[in-house]
Protein backbone atom coordinates (compact mmCIF):
# COMPACT_ATOMS: atom_id res chain seq x y z
CA UNK A 1 0.00 0.00 0.00
CA UNK A 2 1.23 3.48 -0.86
CA UNK A 3 0.69 6.38 1.52
CA UNK A 4 0.76 10.07 0.68
CA UNK A 5 2.48 12.06 3.45
CA UNK A 6 2.14 15.85 3.41
CA UNK A 7 3.99 18.19 5.75
CA UNK A 8 2.79 21.77 5.27
CA UNK A 9 5.27 24.05 7.04
CA UNK A 10 5.55 27.80 7.37
CA UNK A 11 7.82 28.34 4.37
CA UNK A 12 7.30 25.27 2.16
CA UNK A 13 5.45 21.98 1.80
CA UNK A 14 7.15 18.59 1.75
CA UNK A 15 5.37 15.74 -0.03
CA UNK A 16 6.45 12.11 0.49
CA UNK A 17 5.09 8.87 -0.85
CA UNK A 18 5.71 5.85 1.38
CA UNK A 19 5.41 2.19 0.49
CA UNK A 20 5.54 0.38 3.80
CA UNK A 21 8.36 2.02 5.77
CA UNK A 22 10.24 3.25 2.71
CA UNK A 23 9.99 6.70 1.15
CA UNK A 24 9.78 6.16 -2.60
CA UNK A 25 9.03 9.71 -3.75
CA UNK A 26 9.77 13.21 -2.46
CA UNK A 27 8.93 16.70 -3.64
CA UNK A 28 9.16 20.12 -2.01
CA UNK A 29 6.82 22.88 -3.20
CA UNK A 30 6.31 26.46 -2.06
CA UNK A 31 2.51 26.17 -2.17
CA UNK A 32 0.39 23.03 -1.96
CA UNK A 33 -2.43 22.98 -4.52
CA UNK A 34 -4.79 20.40 -5.96
CA UNK A 35 -3.03 20.85 -9.31
CA UNK A 36 0.26 19.76 -7.73
CA UNK A 37 -1.39 16.71 -6.18
CA UNK A 38 -3.21 15.83 -9.40
CA UNK A 39 0.10 15.72 -11.26
CA UNK A 40 1.68 13.52 -8.59
CA UNK A 41 -1.29 11.13 -8.48
CA UNK A 42 -1.12 10.49 -12.24
CA UNK A 43 2.42 9.16 -11.91
CA UNK A 44 2.37 7.92 -8.31
CA UNK A 45 -1.12 6.82 -7.27
CA UNK A 46 -1.68 6.32 -3.54
CA UNK A 47 -4.32 4.65 -1.37
CA UNK A 48 -4.22 6.58 1.94
CA UNK A 49 -3.14 10.10 2.80
CA UNK A 50 -2.30 12.25 5.82
CA UNK A 51 -1.71 15.98 6.02
CA UNK A 52 -0.06 17.94 8.83
CA UNK A 53 -0.29 21.71 8.49
CA UNK A 54 0.87 24.57 10.67
CA UNK A 55 -0.74 27.22 8.44
CA UNK A 56 -4.43 26.52 9.04
CA UNK A 57 -7.23 24.60 7.39
CA UNK A 58 -8.01 24.45 3.67
CA UNK A 59 -11.47 23.04 3.03
CA UNK A 60 -10.97 22.72 -0.73
CA UNK A 61 -7.77 20.76 -0.25
CA UNK A 62 -9.36 18.54 2.40
CA UNK A 63 -12.27 17.70 0.14
CA UNK A 64 -9.98 16.92 -2.77
CA UNK A 65 -7.83 14.58 -0.67
CA UNK A 66 -10.91 12.86 0.75
CA UNK A 67 -12.23 12.30 -2.76
CA UNK A 68 -8.94 10.99 -4.11
CA UNK A 69 -7.89 8.74 -1.23
CA UNK A 70 -9.34 5.57 0.21
CA UNK A 71 -8.67 7.05 3.64
CA UNK A 72 -7.61 10.58 4.58
CA UNK A 73 -6.46 12.13 7.88
CA UNK A 74 -5.80 15.77 8.65
CA UNK A 75 -3.66 15.56 11.76
CA UNK A 76 -5.37 17.14 14.77
CA UNK A 77 -5.61 16.72 18.52
CA UNK A 78 -8.41 14.20 17.90
CA UNK A 79 -6.21 11.95 15.75
CA UNK A 80 -5.27 8.66 17.41
CA UNK A 81 -1.52 8.30 17.83
CA UNK A 82 0.59 5.30 18.90
CA UNK A 83 2.16 7.02 21.93
CA UNK A 84 0.68 8.50 25.07
CA UNK A 85 0.45 12.27 25.47
CA UNK A 86 1.09 13.77 28.92
CA UNK A 87 1.09 17.40 27.71
CA UNK A 88 -1.18 19.56 29.86
CA UNK A 89 -2.62 21.42 26.86
CA UNK A 90 -2.60 18.95 23.95
CA UNK A 91 -4.73 21.31 21.84
CA UNK A 92 -1.81 23.78 21.77
CA UNK A 93 0.86 21.20 20.97
CA UNK A 94 2.36 21.70 17.52
CA UNK A 95 1.52 18.93 15.07
CA UNK A 96 5.11 18.82 13.87
CA UNK A 97 6.35 18.30 17.44
CA UNK A 98 4.15 15.29 18.13
CA UNK A 99 4.81 13.81 14.67
CA UNK A 100 8.62 13.83 15.03
CA UNK A 101 8.23 12.22 18.45
CA UNK A 102 6.05 9.47 16.99
CA UNK A 103 8.71 8.96 14.31
CA UNK A 104 11.54 8.69 16.84
CA UNK A 105 9.52 6.32 19.04
CA UNK A 106 8.75 4.15 16.02
CA UNK A 107 12.48 3.85 15.25
CA UNK A 108 13.47 3.33 18.90
CA UNK A 109 10.48 2.13 20.99
CA UNK A 110 10.63 1.72 24.76
CA UNK A 111 13.59 4.10 25.05
CA UNK A 112 14.10 7.51 26.60
CA UNK A 113 14.31 9.92 23.67
CA UNK A 114 15.12 13.58 23.18
CA UNK A 115 13.96 14.84 19.78
CA UNK A 116 15.53 18.10 18.61
CA UNK A 117 13.94 19.73 15.57
CA UNK A 118 16.24 22.49 14.28
CA UNK A 119 14.08 24.46 11.89
CA UNK A 120 12.55 27.94 11.85
CA UNK A 121 12.18 27.46 15.59
CA UNK A 122 14.14 24.83 17.50
CA UNK A 123 12.17 22.43 19.64
CA UNK A 124 13.30 19.95 22.28
CA UNK A 125 10.83 17.16 23.09
CA UNK A 126 10.98 14.17 25.41
CA UNK A 127 9.44 10.72 24.92
CA UNK A 128 10.05 8.40 27.87
CA UNK A 129 10.70 4.66 27.93
CA UNK A 130 7.01 4.07 28.68
CA UNK A 131 6.26 5.46 25.19
CA UNK A 132 4.70 8.64 26.55
CA UNK A 133 5.26 12.12 25.20
CA UNK A 134 6.28 14.15 28.25
CA UNK A 135 6.71 17.70 26.95
CA UNK A 136 9.53 19.95 25.85
CA UNK A 137 10.80 23.39 25.00
CA UNK A 138 10.62 25.89 22.15
CA UNK A 139 13.45 28.26 21.30
CA UNK A 140 14.42 30.63 18.50
CA UNK A 141 16.01 29.04 15.44
CA UNK A 142 19.27 30.35 14.04
CA UNK A 143 17.78 32.54 11.30
CA UNK A 144 15.32 34.10 13.75
CA UNK A 145 18.23 35.00 16.04
CA UNK A 146 20.14 36.67 13.23
CA UNK A 147 17.03 38.60 12.19
CA UNK A 148 16.20 39.63 15.76
CA UNK A 149 19.64 41.20 16.27
CA UNK A 150 19.26 43.10 13.01
CA UNK A 151 15.60 44.13 13.36
CA UNK A 152 15.66 45.19 17.01
CA UNK A 153 18.84 47.24 16.85
CA UNK A 154 19.78 50.27 14.76
CA UNK A 155 23.28 49.35 13.64
CA UNK A 156 23.81 45.60 13.72
CA UNK A 157 23.96 44.01 10.25
CA UNK A 158 21.91 41.05 9.10
CA UNK A 159 24.13 37.97 9.18
CA UNK A 160 23.46 34.50 7.78
CA UNK A 161 24.86 31.02 8.34
CA UNK A 162 28.42 30.24 7.31
CA UNK A 163 30.39 27.02 7.45
CA UNK A 164 33.43 28.56 9.11
CA UNK A 165 32.51 30.07 12.48
CA UNK A 166 35.17 31.65 14.72
CA UNK A 167 35.07 31.34 18.46
CA UNK A 168 36.03 34.99 18.82
CA UNK A 169 34.75 37.55 16.33
CA UNK A 170 37.32 40.04 15.04
CA UNK A 171 34.64 42.32 13.57
CA UNK A 172 30.93 42.91 14.16
CA UNK A 173 29.76 40.41 11.56
CA UNK A 174 32.01 37.68 12.97
CA UNK A 175 30.94 38.55 16.50
CA UNK A 176 27.27 38.04 15.59
CA UNK A 177 28.04 34.86 13.64
CA UNK A 178 29.98 33.42 16.56
CA UNK A 179 27.57 34.54 19.25
CA UNK A 180 24.48 33.16 17.53
CA UNK A 181 25.94 29.95 16.08
CA UNK A 182 28.11 28.92 19.02
CA UNK A 183 25.50 30.11 21.50
CA UNK A 184 22.87 27.87 19.94
CA UNK A 185 25.28 24.92 19.83
CA UNK A 186 25.98 25.43 23.56
CA UNK A 187 22.23 25.62 24.18
CA UNK A 188 21.66 22.31 22.39
CA UNK A 189 24.47 20.60 24.32
CA UNK A 190 23.17 22.11 27.55
CA UNK A 191 19.68 20.71 27.09
CA UNK A 192 21.07 17.30 26.11
CA UNK A 193 23.29 17.16 29.20
CA UNK A 194 20.47 18.27 31.51
CA UNK A 195 18.07 15.66 30.14
CA UNK A 196 20.72 12.93 30.28
CA UNK A 197 20.91 13.53 34.04
CA UNK A 198 17.17 12.82 34.30
CA UNK A 199 16.54 10.11 31.71
CA UNK A 200 18.89 7.09 31.75
CA UNK A 201 20.44 5.94 28.47
CA UNK A 202 18.89 8.87 26.61
CA UNK A 203 18.95 8.68 22.80
CA UNK A 204 19.03 12.00 20.96
CA UNK A 205 17.44 12.51 17.54
CA UNK A 206 18.32 15.60 15.51
CA UNK A 207 16.10 16.60 12.60
CA UNK A 208 14.95 19.68 10.70
CA UNK A 209 16.49 21.90 8.06
CA UNK A 210 19.51 22.84 10.18
CA UNK A 211 20.18 19.38 11.62
CA UNK A 212 23.31 18.75 9.55
CA UNK A 213 24.59 22.24 10.26
CA UNK A 214 24.54 21.67 14.03
CA UNK A 215 25.46 17.98 14.04
CA UNK A 216 29.15 18.84 13.65
CA UNK A 217 28.99 21.76 16.10
CA UNK A 218 27.69 20.01 19.19
CA UNK A 219 29.67 17.69 21.45
CA UNK A 220 26.96 15.11 22.14
CA UNK A 221 26.27 12.17 19.88
CA UNK A 222 22.98 12.29 17.97
CA UNK A 223 21.04 10.36 15.35
CA UNK A 224 20.35 12.69 12.42
CA UNK A 225 17.14 11.70 10.60
CA UNK A 226 16.10 14.37 8.11
CA UNK A 227 12.68 12.88 7.30
CA UNK A 228 11.73 12.05 10.90
CA UNK A 229 8.49 14.03 10.67
CA UNK A 230 7.39 12.14 7.56
CA UNK A 231 8.23 8.83 9.24
CA UNK A 232 6.05 9.87 12.17
CA UNK A 233 3.16 10.91 9.94
CA UNK A 234 3.35 7.62 8.07
CA UNK A 235 3.27 5.75 11.38
CA UNK A 236 0.22 7.74 12.53
CA UNK A 237 -1.53 7.00 9.25
CA UNK A 238 -0.94 3.25 9.52
CA UNK A 239 -1.83 3.11 13.23
CA UNK A 240 -5.20 1.46 13.77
Amino acid sequence: MKNLIIDQGNSSCKINLFEGDQSIYFQRVEKLTTDVLTTIKKEHPWEEAILSSVVGDDEELDQWLKGNSQRYIRLSTDTKIPIGNLYKTPQTLGKDRIAVCVGANYLEPNRNLLVIDAGTAITYDIVNSNNNYVGGNISLGIDMRFKALHNFTQKLPLVSQEEEVPLTGMNTQEAILSGVTNGLAYEIDGFINSYKAIYPELLVFLTGGNAKYFEKRIKNSTFVVQNLLSIGLNRILTFR
